[in-house]
């Protein structure tokens, strides 16, 4: 893939986060301005949550946003560890975005009926404004892991057997997490260093997948730089 990527550094999770925060609402007035609505996407993961509770204190046009996830864990709708609840917890319960506009994946279907219907929930989101993205110590990112193949057709898969628990996931497919404006992958921690360095060197990990036609923009922190 011959794909082009950014990288900036900067000193820590928090920066990153911060960072993070002024580009989501760059890209929001941007949409807005151009279309009258901003289609998000969002990961999951500790750094994420930490720019999404930035946001709460932040000023929008949140009536125009539209939101969506890029993966979640087939678990009950309260389950603490569901994406669509952190989030929740950290920003959407404290903002007003309309509740008609958040589209959460309904994982607690199981993950073969939660693909279906969020497939139909995406049929006329795309092309997203913005993709939030992370990595994981394997090089995944959102529920796509190494080693596992998946019908490149299929905007929305189900995982059944994902390494990390729970293993029934629901995840948006490379194809479509592509199909946007911007991509933002955050990657920080030493735990992700040695993933980093076999992307930069060419390994076929799950992010090396990723595609954006106006390229991909990479928030590291020194930890995940330098291990």
């Amino acid at each position: 893939m011959n794909q082009r990527v950014r990288w900036h550094e900067f000193p820590d999770a928090a920066a990153v986060a911060a960072e993070t925060v002024q580009r989501i609402l760059t890209a929001a007035d941007a949409a807005i301005a151009a279309r009258g609505r901003f289609h998000l996407v969002l990961a999951g993961g500790s750094t994420p949550l930490q720019a999404y509770g930035q946001l709460v204190d932040c000023r929008a046009d949140w009536a125009r946003w539209h939101i969506y996830l890029g993966d979640e864990r087939c678990l009950p709708a309260d389950h603490p560890e569901r994406n669509s609840r952190m989030i929740e917890e950290a920003w959407l319960q404290h903002a007003p975005v309309p509740a008609e506009q958040i589209a959460w994946i309904p994982a607690e279907l199981g993950a073969e009926p939660a693909a279906a219907a969020y497939r139909e929930r995406l049929r006329d989101a795309r092309p997203f404004d913005l993709v939030l993205l992370g990595m994981g110590e394997d090089g995944h990112t959102a529920s796509l892991f190494p080693g596992q193949a998946h019908d490149s057709d299929a905007p929305v898969v189900a995982v059944h057997d994902a390494p990390k628990p729970p293993p029934q996931r629901v995840s948006l497919n490379y194809p479509t997490l592509s199909d946007t404006r911007a991509l933002l992958l955050l990657i920080t921690g030493a735990s992700k260093h040695a993933a980093l360095q076999r992307w930069q060197a060419g390994a076929a990990l799950p992010v090396a997948k990723l595609e954006c036609a106006a390229g991909l923009d990479v928030l590291l922190d020194a930890a995940a730089l330098t291990g």
